[in-house]
């Protein structure tokens, strides 16, 4: 996956013949030109009264020089001037609407080359509108600009689609090998070129189309956005906050309990075995070894170390190997951001929990796949179903940490079962 999110940037990187970007700017370029011509179809009906009255003038022009009658040449004006009132006004009252037509599809065609939002926010009636007005440019843009670019970038196609049909026919006449193979080598050699072209003049096109299309955003979406980030930046400081309690208490919580555990060991050496004091060290002795086992277990829930070290696949088979029930683990390999592999194992751990405490299930699969910018984790029991997330706060609470992360957590338990917990995630790279 390459970093760019638009055309023109994607030209500029060093890896654009090797990704999608090429083809999306020819898909992006040929549409344009399919567009167009049909724009010039439809602008046909209006323009049709505006040609007659300019050939009608024009007629006039030759007769007056032919001693034509005075009444001839005052009726070919008013025929001309009525023409010409009738295409203006269908300009006036077609025009607005058929620009906002056609920006609705050219925002729906510009994800080909922008992989940015694209809505568009309206403001006042038709023709008080700026974007209104903002799409009348763009319809003069895509009817009077595109053709002579579009034009340019065919004739170079059709230089490169011409090439092998010309190193044929050399071929055949039995010209020298040598011209044959510079010419295939030409051909072979124009071929990124056009693409880069293609490319180029495209996303220049699309850029041009998101500043006349798009609009300025609107504010409650740039508030909308504010809230994601801060939301964003919480959870990141919450993530920051756990990895330095789980510090604290294994560098210095957990080696302290470890040296204490240690001289109850020595002093209990120490001790006559029938004494009351090594009754009450032993007893104290035992206490302190069940509570580092407990405080190793939740340094290990906080963060878990095989999660930062081998990553989300070997942390969920973990778990599922501490599980009293059966859990098959299906998952695909690789590592992703901090992130997504800590709220995805919260979600495994979460569902994993509830299935042994009140799903009464025998079984549960677990499966992780990555599909393009996205990754899924999805649980499922064989429980009795009824799970109702309103009644506690962990599944709640992993809504809101997979909200956080710009995914969103699904869940669907019928009474009777399945249960299934899907999280969704995205994971660009």
């Amino acid at each position: 996956m390459t970093s760019t999110n638009t055309l023109l940037r994607a030209v500029v990187w060093p890896g654009f013949l090797r990704s999608a970007w090429p083809w999306r700017g020819l898909a992006y370029t040929a549409t344009t030109a399919l567009a167009s011509g049909l724009l010039w179809l439809v602008l046909c009906g209006p323009l049709a009264p505006l040609v007659l009255a300019v050939e009608v003038l024009r007629t006039t022009g030759a007769r007056s020089g032919q001693e034509a009658p005075l009444r001839w040449t005052g009726s070919y004006v008013l025929v001309a001037a009525v023409l010409g009132l009738v295409g203006v006004g269908l300009l006036v009252l077609v025009g607005p609407r058929l620009a906002l037509v056609v920006a609705a599809v050219e925002r729906w065609r510009l994800r080909l080359a922008d992989d940015g939002p694209t809505s568009s926010r309206r403001r006042g009636s038709l023709y008080t509108d700026p974007a209104t007005w903002r799409a009348v440019a763009y319809l003069l843009l895509l009817a009077v600009v595109a053709p002579v670019w579009l034009g340019v970038l065919a004739l170079a196609g059709l230089l490169v689609v011409s090439t092998p049909f010309a190193v044929y026919h050399r071929a055949v006449g039995m010209a020298a090998t040598g011209s044959a193979v510079g010419r295939a080598a030409w051909g072979l050699a124009l071929i990124p070129v056009v693409l880069y072209l293609a490319s180029a003049f495209g996303g220049a096109h699309a850029a041009l189309a998101r500043l006349l299309l798009c609009g300025e955003p609107d504010p409650a979406a740039a508030e909308l956005v504010e809230v994601t980030r801060s939301r964003a930046r919480l959870a990141d400081a919450f993530d920051a906050e756990r990895h330095r309690i789980e510090r604290d208490l294994h560098d210095v919580a957990q080696q302290r309990l470890v040296s204490l555990t240690m001289q109850l060991g020595l002093a209990r050496l120490d001790l006559p075995d029938d004494s009351p004091a090594a009754v009450a060290v032993a007893s104290a002795h035992e206490h302190a070894k069940a509570l580092m086992v407990e405080l190793r277990d939740l340094i290990r829930g906080i963060s878990p170390r095989t999660l930062r070290e081998l990553g989300l696949r070997a942390a969920v088979e973990e778990l599922a190997a501490g599980s009293p029930l059966p859990v098959r683990v299906d998952a695909d390999p690789g590592r992703y951001t901090p992130a997504v592999e800590t709220v995805a194992l919260a979600a495994v751990s979460e569902a994993l929990a509830n299935a042994v405490k009140h799903a009464a299930a025998t079984e549960v699969t677990v499966t992780a796949r990555r599909s393009g910018d996205l990754v899924t984790v999805q649980v499922r029991d064989d429980g009795r179903g009824g799970a109702d997330p309103s009644r506690g706060s962990g599944i709640t609470g992993l809504a809101d940490r997979a909200a956080a992360a710009g995914g969103r957590l699904l869940i669907s338990s019928p009474p009777g079962g399945p249960t299934i917990l899907r999280v969704e995630l995205p994971c660009a790279s």
